[in-house]
């Protein structure tokens, strides 16, 4: 992890290898995190990028492309010199998983570069591709022996999401993987991740202790975990059309957050002990039979609304989109942990498209002290506690608690104390890219998915999956963009006599 050690060590000399060099992915995330690497000098001296591309094209015109998407997309000015350094060592190539004298060529190309510019012969191969590209690459790279760790040579793969589409098919890319490589060497990244207040998460639970000794069913009366997404599916109506809300969102980053929230102390913070007490927390979450799962979910689809004075057309008008489509725009969930510490706690997920505004974040809702003391206070100012975790669109930590309202009167007010990263560190601004591939480049796998937390957060939604399939949904299209979502939702949380927070 980027931020553990007080002088980060530099990572091995190395190859980077992007399939999909080209794409939106490059573009917007791991460009700029190379950059933002190469700025605090977190990328190693001796480096080379292969970037792969399907169709013919000269190092120095991918370089232009790649630099005018850095000037694009990173939010730090930009400086001319590092990014002629980043780039300067790039090299194309041309490769297909249909062609398989292509990868033989790759197989040279690295043996070229390597010697060129000294990395060792370690690689990283990183696959920003559609999916269906994964498992034919990972293949030809087996082949060609690329994937074969000797002599102290390493080499790894980083797999975007989605990891899968289901508990089927993402078993068979494990094994697929498995055959062609260990374990140690897969690295299932998951952006959300590199942010720094899902990295403090950790920190803020296990490191303080007014938390951690109240972070139980005996305080907490009940967590929701948020990722709420203002924008639409823009060109990819295709894909999402074929995966919807709780494909896409809840089995990778709410999953994710929802395991960093619950799980139990690691006894140390190295990969497999964080990792284990990650999956350990998956596997205690109650796996609903299929009327349970279609009675604790919730979907939704938009139709037509207004965002910030824009009028939105509805996801059925979206381009690849069927105009009869019933697929989600909004999923939420709720979930319980058979364990000790979570008992009769329950766990609200939610997440949809074009909604009033952007915004992630895990707010904790502790119960409420008795009322004895304040019997002439109507009970509705006597607000519970909550604990919020901003996620983005600003990383921070916010603190709700009552207090009394100045003047004669006993009179309570819910009041709020903030905690956001920019103000207090004052660092330049990240993509979230950054740790992650740090982390692969110096072998830490502590912020990525292993195999069997995959497969159980698949196991997990696999019910609701089943149960969506064999029924149809009711009144589609069921909100209007640029609300907070589709009633129901509020039902699923009113019947337990709670409500959702209200994003702020």
């Amino acid at each position: 992890m980027l931020d553990a050690p007080d002088k980060p060590r530099p990572p091995d000399p190395c190859s980077l290898v992007i399939f999909g060099v080209t794409g939106d992915l490059t573009h917007r995330l791991i460009t700029p995190a190379l950059y933002n690497l190469a700025e605090s000098n977190l990328l190693p001296s001796d480096f080379c990028i292969v970037g792969i591309v399907r169709k013919p094209m000269s190092a120095a015109v991918l370089r232009k492309s790649l630099i005018d998407g850095l000037h694009k997309y990173s939010k730090r000015k930009i400086d001319e010199s590092i990014a002629a350094r980043v780039f300067s060592c790039l090299t194309t190539l041309q490769a297909d998983p249909d062609d398989p004298a292509s990868f033989d060529r790759l197989s040279d190309e690295l043996a070229n570069a390597e010697r060129e510019r000294r990395t060792h012969g370690n690689r990283l191969f990183y696959l920003a591709t559609p999916p269906n590209a994964f498992a034919p690459i990972a293949r030809q790279l087996g082949r060609t022996g690329l994937l074969k760790e000797e002599h102290g040579r390493w080499r790894r793969l980083v797999v975007e999401k989605p990891f899968g589409t289901d508990l089927a098919s993402a078993r068979r890319l494990d094994d697929e993987l498995h055959k062609l490589m260990d374990e140690h060497q897969i690295y299932r990244i998951d952006h959300y991740l590199g942010k720094e207040t899902v990295q403090n998460i950790m920190v803020l639970r296990f490191s303080n202790g007014m938390f951690e000794p109240i972070w139980n069913r005996h305080h907490i009366d009940h967590v929701q975990i948020t990722v709420d997404e203002q924008l639409g599916v823009g060109h990819r109506g295709a894909f999402y059309d074929s995966t919807g809300a709780l494909r896409d969102m809840v089995p990778n980053h709410l999953f994710q957050l929802m395991s960093l929230v619950a799980m139990e102390p690691p006894a140390k913070f190295d990969a497999h002990t964080v990792r284990s007490k990650k999956a350990e927390l998956l596997s205690a979450i109650q796996t609903p039979s299929r009327d349970e799962a279609l009675r604790n979910s919730v979907r939704g689809q938009y139709e037509a609304g207004d965002i910030n004075g824009s009028r939105i057309p509805a996801y059925r008008a979206t381009p690849d989109v069927r105009p009869d489509s019933v697929t989600e725009t909004y999923a939420a969930l709720k979930l319980t942990v058979d364990n000790w510490r979570w008992a009769g706690v329950p766990f609200y997920l939610r997440t949809g498209k074009r909604l009033t505004k952007r915004s992630t974040e895990i707010a904790i809702r502790f119960k409420r002290a008795p009322y004895a003391l304040f019997r002439e206070t109507p009970v509705d100012e006597l607000d519970a506690d909550w604990l919020i975790l901003k996620i983005q669109p600003e990383e921070g930590i916010r603190l709700r608690f009552n207090a009394k309202r100045p003047g004669p009167a006993m009179a309570l007010e819910s009041v709020a104390m903030n905690f956001q990263y920019k103000d207090y560190f004052k660092q330049a601004p990240a993509v979230g890219y950054e740790t992650l591939i740090y982390d692969c480049l110096i072998g830490d796998a502590t912020l990525f998915q292993r195999a069997d937390q995959v497969e159980a957060a698949w196991a997990l939604v696999e019910p609701v999956l089943e149960g969506w399939a064999n029924t149809t949904p009711r009144h589609f299209p069921n909100y209007a963009a640029g609300s907070e979502g589709p009633s129901a939702a509020n039902d699923l949380l009113a019947r337990d006599g709670r409500s959702w927070r209200r994003i702020n």
